[in-house]
């Protein structure tokens, strides 16, 4: 894994307290990854961007709110935490942006139960924090995941 060091601040906020330009610029990130470089064609805004236990973390270079990397951790009502959405912008790639964002999504599940929907080819990047496959692989909008998760 290669990471160098690049000046970007951690932003955590909560859905309800996002900004319509804070919203606006993550969901332009998500986008940009998921719909264009991925020529995936889906509902990423899905109605729970706003949930009242949304949160939403991402990394913003210094004098910019222009997000570089993303990440939304949604509770669910059975006290589960589901970590989804997690994107980097092409050219800040390759800097440890989602290894850091994972580290404070943790700190917030803290030892509650996890889950997530991997893009195989990341599936090890996800193991890196104890999340373990669960059943078999499967096709998401034409991508194949796996269903991970991370127990106490």
């Amino acid at each position: 894994m290669r990471t160098t060091q690049f000046p970007a601040t951690l932003r955590r906020q909560w859905g309800l307290d996002l900004s319509p330009a804070q919203l606006y610029a993550i969901l332009r990130l998500r986008q940009d990854v998921f719909v264009v470089e991925q020529n995936c064609v889906y509902a990423d805004v899905d109605g729970r961007d706003l949930d009242q236990g949304t949160r939403h973390f991402w990394l913003e270079s210094e004098g910019s709110h222009e997000p570089l990397a993303y990440l939304r951790l949604l509770e669910e009502a059975d006290g589960t935490f589901r970590v989804g959405r997690v994107a980097t912008a092409r050219m800040a790639r390759g800097r440890g942006f989602s290894r850091r964002l994972m580290q404070a999504a943790l700190v917030d599940i803290g030892t509650a139960p996890s889950v997530l929907d991997a893009q195989t080819y990341v599936a090890d990047f996800y193991a890196s924090f104890g999340f373990v496959a669960e059943g078999a692989e499967f096709i998401e909008d034409g991508i194949p995941h796996l269903r991970m998760r991370r127990s106490p």
